[in-house]
């Protein structure tokens, strides 16, 4: 899968107006669901939850709200419903706690 297209280099996020898209690689199926390393423009999330019925998009947004500290109904699955590539968008209010998160998972 290509990079996406992404006004931030090096990174895995794009800002658009007020809100961030979050460029993601899924990782279904683990026994925790935790951020792992960021490649090719994507973060790894490790899902705790089955791809099966959309419980691993449930749970990948119940982790992003979680982690980031926003309620569940901002994190919005915009591209990749039935794919391990996903873009999720998020409110703007979240991009500090996304660049401490992000910066925690740079330095593994």
């Amino acid at each position: 899968m290509a990079e996406p297209e992404n006004s931030n280099p090096g990174a895995c996020y794009n800002i658009k107006g007020d809100r961030i898209s979050l460029f993601i690689k899924a990782v279904p199926g683990s026994s925790k669901s935790a951020f792992g390393e960021i490649q090719e423009g994507r973060i790894k999330v490790k899902i705790a939850a089955a791809p099966e019925d959309g419980r691993a998009n449930g749970e990948l947004r119940a982790f992003l709200a979680k982690t980031l500290d926003v309620p569940k109904k901002d994190v919005v699955l915009a591209e990749g419903e039935k794919s391990r590539f996903k873009t999720v968008t998020l409110p703007l209010a979240a991009k500090e706690s996304l660049e401490v998160c992000l910066k925690t998972h740079s330095e593994v």
